[in-house]
Parts: C-alpha cells; sequence; structure tokens
C-alpha cells in the first residue's frame, strides 16, 4: 500500500512540478496506473528482494551492508528497472516493439541516475534500519525516484 501511495505521490509531483501540467492539465489515469505498478509490482517484489537479499547475506555489519549493495545495485537494480519500465510501457498501451524501443532509449539514462541516487542510500539502509523498515525507508527517498521514474517511463 506504501508504494502504491507513494508512487502516486512521485507521479503527481512529476507532472505538476516538473512537466508543470498545473491541476486542470493533470492525468489522473496516468497517477491511478502508476500506483497499481506500486502497489502490485514494486512493493512486492522490492519487499521480497529485501528478505532474500537478507536471507543470502545476514547481519548488518558496514562489509554486509556493501556485500548488500553491491549485489542490489550490481544485480538486482539493473534487472529491475528494466522490468519497470517494461511494466509501465505495457500498461501505456505500447506495442511490443514500440515498448522494447522505448526502453532501450531510457534505460541507460535511468540507470545512470538509479547509480547516483541509490548506492548511497541502500549502504545506510543495510546498515542501520531493521528489515521490516526497510522498504519504507526506500520508498520515502524513492518519492523524488519516483518522479523522475514517473516523467522517464511516461514521456513520449
Amino acid at each position: 500500500l506504501v508504494a502504491g501511495a507513494l508512487m502516486g505521490a512521485g507521479d503527481v509531483i512529476a507532472q505538476q512540478l516538473v512537466e508543470q501540467r498545473g491541476l486542470h492539465g493533470h492525468h489522473c489515469p496516468r497517477t491511478l496506473k502508476m500506483m497499481g505498478i506500486g502497489f502490485c509490482f514494486v512493493g512486492p517484489v522490492v519487499g521480497s528482494w529485501y528478505r532474500i537479499l537478507d536471507w543470502l547475506i545476514p547481519g548488518n555489519t558496514k562489509v554486509v551492508a556493501v556485500k548488500k549493495v553491491i549485489l542490489d545495485q550490481g544485480g538486482f537494480a539493473p534487472c529491475f528497472l528494466g522490468c519497470f519500465l517494461a511494466v509501465t510501457g505495457a500498461t501505456n498501451g505500447l506495442s511490443l516493439q514500440e515498448n522494447w524501443s522505448k526502453i532501450q532509449q531510457d534505460y541507460m539514462d535511468a540507470l545512470v541516475t538509479n547509480y547516483c541516487i541509490w548506492p548511497p542510500v541502500q549502504i545506510a539502509n543495510f546498515y542501520f534500519v531493521p528489515l521490516q523498515h526497510r522498504l519504507a525507508v526506500v520508498q520515502c527517498v524513492a518519492i523524488v525516484w519516483n518522479c523522475y521514474l514517473s516523467w522517464k517511463a511516461n514521456r513520449m
């Protein structure tokens, strides 16, 4: 639920502050789609990933946190980002070929931006935050990231 609400909030911020659509130009179906993606995809996938990661690399020392970030950012993030862009393209009604072209256009820029934001956040998250609160911490930090992803994924 939190992931869905925060994905929706990120989309509202993208539409109002980044795209400057104004209240009359706000595209509510897009916000609802982003909330659905957060609720049905982002929340379950990322929450499960944190449980798996904690099972694979238990503990919360500095070395453990670095190992988790390497696995998270080296393995999970690139795959998750590609899947997120594909899911967003599909919910936007893109054909398979259009979706693939959009992913090729946006993926590397989004991945580089991911690497500018997430490694320091995740080091702190894996070192200081208990497992049951990690998704919430990430989603709170992710409001800016969700705004970026919404803008990137919905730019046609």
